[in-house]
């Protein structure tokens, strides 16, 4: 079975609700964690070789990463949560070599989506994207630039903290530094509390992260040009519409108001998993 189109089990929405991520252990083979671990640090060395990198538009910069966007062990995550008109609106490679010397204190907890935490006026916000982060490094144990996270504090609009960023601040309480193998993969819901720690091990950390919202969000990864590409018309239908260039024109659009021309759409019609008791998922 392709499990890119076996929705979330009960027991998995219940957890996801309750704890705001879940961990897929060995979501990738070891082939595969080296295949893209190998495309990863071929675009670190072309731009800040022993140093940390946060390269944004993941994709756009390293178009072998393509495959993550649909990987079929985790995108059921996706579209069982988001429905079928969802693209991918932010996205970055993050690499980050041992810190030699202990950096100044910064409170970098934070909940994704920027503006969206001091505008969106409700309590608690809605969720409106989630993300995949792929890992492809060892990061079973604390201390190797893991990232930091409160489970349970997606429904929280504030976390007490510093009146400055810069002061030395106690981790929010029930904070945990999350590990993972290679190949593991964490879904976890924008508003949850993370932060990066710092990587003091002798372990590089490298890991993707793929954002997803529905098409009505603008997306701030760089794809205007991506249909310019060569690697483009090997991408599948529903990876270009996740890319934000669904449709030919006469008809799809971002509001969803055509269904049938949007791919994503199509796949979950064909296979039967329009589950009218989600409402992301209803025609």
């Amino acid at each position: 079975m392709n499990l890119a189109w076996r929705a979330m089990t009960v027991d998995e929405r219940g957890q996801f609700d309750k704890d705001g991520y879940l961990i897929i252990r060995g979501a990738l083979s070891p082939e595969e964690v080296d295949f893209y671990r190998s495309a990863i640090e071929r675009v670190y060395v072309r731009h800040t070789p022993g140093e940390a990198m946060h390269l944004l538009s993941a994709v756009r910069n390293c178009p072998d990463l393509v495959g993550l966007l649909d990987h079929p062990a985790v995108f059921g995550y996706v579209w069982s949560t988001l429905g079928w008109n969802a693209h991918v609106h932010h996205s970055h490679i993050d690499v980050h070599p041992r810190v030699a010397e202990r950096e100044p204190s910064w409170w970098h907890w934070h909940q994704d989506g920027g503006r969206q935490n001091r505008e969106l006026e409700t309590d608690p916000r809605p969720r409106l994207s989630v993300k995949l982060a792929y890992w492809f490094s060892d990061l079973a144990e604390p201390g190797r630039g893991n990232l930091t996270i409160v489970p349970g504090s997606h429904k929280t609009n504030w976390l007490p903290g510093p009146p400055r960023r810069d002061l030395e601040w106690p981790q929010p309480p029930g904070a945990v530094e999350v590990t993972v193998n290679p190949g593991d993969v964490l879904f976890f819901d924008r508003r949850i509390w993370h932060a990066r720690s710092d990587n003091y091990s002798d372990i590089t950390r490298k890991v993707a992260f793929i954002g997803y919202t529905y098409r009505w969000i603008t997306i701030r990864d760089e794809v205007a040009d991506l249909p310019a590409q060569p690697w483009w018309h090997n991408a599948s239908p529903v990876q270009r519409q996740l890319l934000g260039h669904a449709g030919d024109g006469t008809g799809d659009h971002a509001w969803g108001h055509f269904p049938d021309t949007t791919p994503l759409y199509g796949e979950l019609a064909g296979r039967g998993l329009l589950d009218s008791s989600i409402p992301a998922l209803i025609p």
